[in-house]
């Protein structure tokens, strides 16, 4: 968990080094026009907006529609926690006109903004204002498998892009960004972050409807990414691991968990793309459970592309994945 807020200052001392030669060409109003004004995109050309990954690339293209280039930092397969900018995408970070990031899972990006100044740009913090979780993967578990005797540092969860009505809340950050950064097509935005909302508001509708009457609450997962979820539709998550999907859980911990699938009948462990399977296939196999997907949406596979998946795909199967194991 700590290695989201590491800071290399040889890194930054490194990369400036790198921008002030990428940002001579910036300087030169020739090649690069200025803004109209500031905060405004340049004079007949779209935005360039620099997204994090997968679910603020989503909601940014939803809301820009034609008016930006929206492209998105950490490529598809990656795994966004301990992913780190290089030099080529620090360039990239400081000749957008708009960054969109969700805050907390880039634990670079305060150093990257500082590093790769521009007073133009526009940073929107996705997350920034919610109400964000606070707890350590031991508390999450919950009393039947918590680690007694020992003190953790408490740390903020990043997930919540996974809640339909906390996503409503960062598109509406999304597009009060890009409103700043493009005051002159203000209606075009306000148009589509309304119409994305609506769908949105219609996936929190199917997920209550779907799991209100659901026979049990409480559902394992390897990685303790849906804890916002679990909490808008009065479900209990119990992580195998921590909010870093690399963490990986103590003898003691998995035991625990072990013990808990037993004496509640858990019939289904849940693991997820982008990482190793072997600890939820672990206790999978220990309890003589099924496994399935559940899809943290931090970045699309190769399979989801080829289905034609996107954020509202992945979510209704995530759903349909849920409903199965909660009314078995």
């Amino acid at each position: 968990m700590n290695a989201w807020f590491k800071k290399s200052f040889v890194l930054s001392a490194g990369l400036a080094l790198i921008l002030s030669g990428c940002g001579a060409k910036s300087d030169n109003a020739a090649t690069n026009p200025s803004p109209t004004e500031p905060g405004t995109a340049q004079s007949g050309n779209k935005l360039n907006v620099v997204t994090t990954f997968y679910p603020m690339y989503e909601f940014t293209r939803q809301v820009a529609g034609d008016h930006a280039n929206v492209t998105a930092l950490i490529p598809a397969g990656a795994e966004p926690h301990d992913w780190e900018p290089s030099a080529k995408d620090m360039a990239q970070i400081k000749d957008g006109d708009v960054f969109v990031y969700n805050g907390i899972v880039e634990g670079w990006a305060e150093q990257a903004l500082s590093s790769a100044a521009n007073d133009k740009r526009v940073v929107v913090e996705a997350s920034k204002g919610l109400n964000l979780m606070e707890g350590t993967a031991e508390e999450e578990e919950g009393e039947a498998h918590a680690e007694e005797g020992h003190s953790h540092d408490h740390v903020l969860d990043p997930h919540v892009w996974l809640d339909p009505v906390l996503a409503q809340k960062e598109v509406e950050s999304i597009e009060a960004g890009l409103v700043k950064a493009d005051p002159a097509n203000k209606a075009d935005y306000e148009k589509n972050a309304d119409a994305y909302i609506a769908k949105l508001k219609e996936l929190d509708t199917a997920f209550k409807t779907a799991l209100k009457d659901a026979k049990r609450k409480d559902f394992i997962t390897q990685h303790a990414a849906f804890g916002y979820l679990a909490k808008q539709y009065g479900l209990t998550q119990v992580p195998i691991a921590g909010l870093s999907p690399e963490q990986e859980p103590t003898p003691d911990k998995l035991a625990g968990i072990i013990k808990f699938s037993k004496a509640n009948n858990v019939k289904t462990i849940f693991f997820e793309t982008l990482v190793d399977p072997k600890v939820a296939q672990t206790v999978a196999t220990e309890i003589g459970a099924k496994t399935d997907v559940l899809n943290p949406l931090e970045g699309l596979t190769d399979e989801d592309k080829q289905n034609n998946l996107d954020y509202l795909g992945v979510m209704k199967n995530n759903l349909e994945a849920l409903k199965k194991a909660l009314n078995e």
